[in-house]
């Protein structure tokens, strides 16, 4: 558009001269031609002539100035050339190619990371499964698409693109286990006591059911009863009770878990790694708490063991759960005004354990 609003004003600039004085006017436009080709050939000895757009432009005003019996002699290329060269001006100036797109508009790279972590998490599902929950989600794109996406990432689109890995086979199992082990706390006078532990696997929630000097089977059975009676609907969930072959068990122990359709699973001899939630459980216990804390006695170990286990269950984030407690189901609210709130400390047994929080 500015190209040809300039050359029509160049046009009736240089027509001015040719309306008063023709003659002179013309013999001008010639000599302002030739000078013109001369500084183009000049700029272009070694090689083609090539003609630039100001060298076009200035060409065609002057053509008009000329007649047209003298347009072989003066001009260096034809009326044809010229006549190309105004076409495509005017081709140009109604060109929108680049900015027509063709085709549809590219999905964005968030729907295709979410078409990629719904095959990743859900090994069984096909490109229609991830189509119908993209769907059920608000976003609308052609199955189609979906199935571009995976075979672009190398992901093949059909079911069962490959089993669960280990991780995920045991966390799926996890949520029917819980597990049994005892642990021994050495008070300040050297008298050893014994306190019995179960953990469930899927939530990783604690339950130290109590302190004895003396833990005899009949004492077991009573806290694996007492256990039973805490959980309530809860042991519906579960399907397996895992201990080792300690003899403070017994045959009653197991009966407690068998009449809520449990199936006890024995460990091998000497072999705590099958039983390594408790194990580990059980061992940071002792490196974050037994080990600072000198124990009076059977009353100030089940203090000790009550005040861990509440901040086992309540406060103390875990991996296997996303860094959540057991006894939470999601994290709380995220605090951007960090000047302005104020974070609490709750000491537990003199400050062995600190739990922080926002106010409310």
């Amino acid at each position: 558009m500015i190209v040809s609003l300039l050359y029509k004003v160049a046009r009736k600039l240089l027509s001015l001269p040719s309306v008063l004085l023709r003659g002179d006017a013309a013999k001008d436009a010639e000599l302002l031609v030739l000078r013109h080709e001369n500084v183009v050939l000049r700029r272009q000895l070694a090689g083609p002539v090539r003609y630039e757009p100001a060298d076009r432009f200035w060409f065609a005003a002057l053509s008009g100035l000329i007649p047209r019996r003298r347009w072989r002699e003066i001009f260096p290329v034809s009326p044809g050339t010229l006549l190309g060269w105004h076409r495509r001006v005017i081709a140009a100036q109604w060109n929108y190619t680049a900015c027509r797109r063709t085709g549809r508009s590219p999905t964005r790279a968030a729907i295709k990371n979410l078409v990629l972590r719904l095959a990743r998490e859900n090994p069984g599902w096909g490109h229609r499964r991830i189509h119908g929950e993209l769907a059920r989600l608000g976003h609308r794109i052609a199955a189609s698409t979906v199935w571009e996406i995976l075979h672009a990432a190398g992901v093949d689109p059909a079911p069962r693109r490959s089993g669960p890995t280990w991780r995920e086979f045991l966390t799926a199992q996890a949520e029917g286990f819980i597990a049994a082990d005892f642990f021994h706390i050495d008070t300040v006078l050297g008298k050893r006591l014994y306190a019995p532990t179960f953990l469930e696997h899927g939530t990783r929630r604690l339950h130290i059911t109590g302190v004895t000097t003396h833990p005899t089977r009949d004492w077991t059975v009573q806290k694996a009863r007492n256990l039973a009676a805490e959980l309530g609907v809860r042991m519906e969930s579960l399907r397996f009770l895992l201990r080792d072959r300690d003899g403070k068990y017994g045959e009653a122990f197991d009966a407690v878990f068998e009449a809520e359709e449990l199936d006890v699973i024995k460990t091998a001899p000497r072999a705590p790694r099958m039983n390594a939630h408790c194990e580990r459980i059980i061992g940071s216990l002792r490196r974050e708490l037994l080990d600072h804390v000198l124990v009076l006695g059977e009353a100030h170990a089940r203090q000790v063991l009550e005040a861990c286990q509440g901040h086992h269950n309540e406060h103390r984030p875990h991996q296997a759960r996303n860094q959540l407690p057991p006894d939470a189901h999601e994290h709380p609210a995220a605090v951007h005004d960090l000047s302005n709130r104020r974070l609490l400390r709750t000491r537990l047994l003199g400050g062995l354990i600190n739990e922080y929080r926002y106010p409310a």
